[in-house]
């Protein structure tokens, strides 16, 4: 009877243990270790244009001749020929060029600047229709719808200006071109190819418009017989300019 009593008693203990052991509560194992390190922001990359407080992207600017401009308006006419019963188209390679336009493509070699072809969305017809309505215009005071606009110009500080000499003056498209920007702070460098009259009156009449400009009284003035052959004559005068060059 006693080892039965204390066998009941043996196994009352282990029961009990045993409850108890599996009673016992477990701390989480989700706490952060006390050696464990913070995590460090991503790290930007410093290549990445910065932007104004706009959200304009900053771009640095340039020393490589995208300061000039060369604006020009020509007229190569079908057979040769123009207002002044002159050639006023050169043809090199089979390429045909205007006479403005050419002088222009050799300031652009050198000087590495853009250029902008001044256009009406008029067409100029040939002459003799073109003598009359060339007339016309310059007595009418005509300002000739431009077909482009340039989008940036405030980024250009030197503007080389082209045009031919039709009647002793610009024509009408060069006036609607000076009044529809501000050349303030900026330098205008006239060049004109001619029949004889030079520049006649027209770099007064550029500093009248643009009084807030510098306009250079030394431009270049090419007789139309002489285009072709004028690239010499044309790169010794801008590189005796006081302009930046690529």
């Amino acid at each position: 009877m006693k080892k039965f009593i204390a066998l009941t008693l043996v196994l009352m203990m282990i029961f009990t243990l045993s409850a108890c052991s599996n009673g016992e509560s477990r701390q989480p194992d989700t706490e952060p270790s006390a050696n464990s390190e913070p995590i460090e922001p991503e790290e930007t990359d410093e290549s990445v244009p910065k932007t104004d407080d706009t959200g304009e992207t900053a771009v640095p600017s340039s020393d490589d001749g995208s300061n000039i401009l060369i604006a020009y308006f020509t007229n190569p006419e079908p057979g040769g020929v123009d207002a002044m019963s002159q050639a006023s188209r050169v043809v090199v390679g089979g390429e045909v060029s205007g006479n403005t336009q050419f002088i222009a493509q050799i300031i652009q070699r050198e000087t590495g600047g853009s250029m902008f072809a001044i256009e009406t969305i008029q067409e100029y017809p040939a002459r003799p229709d073109l003598t009359d309505m060339a007339e016309n215009e310059r007595n009418q005071n005509a300002r000739p719808e431009l077909s482009a606009r340039i989008e940036n110009f405030q980024d250009y500080d030197v503007i080389f200006l082209g045009y031919p000499n039709w009647w002793a003056d610009m024509p009408m498209p060069l006036y609607t071109f000076l009044e529809q920007y501000d050349f303030s702070g900026k330098t205008i460098i006239p060049f004109t190819p001619h029949a004889g009259s030079g520049f006649s009156d027209t770099i007064q009449t550029i500093a009248y418009l643009q009084p807030n400009a510098t306009v250079i009284p030394d431009g270049l003035a090419v007789s139309r017989g002489s285009v072709p052959n004028s690239e010499d004559d044309v790169l010794a005068w801008v590189r005796g300019l006081d302009v930046a060059t690529q």
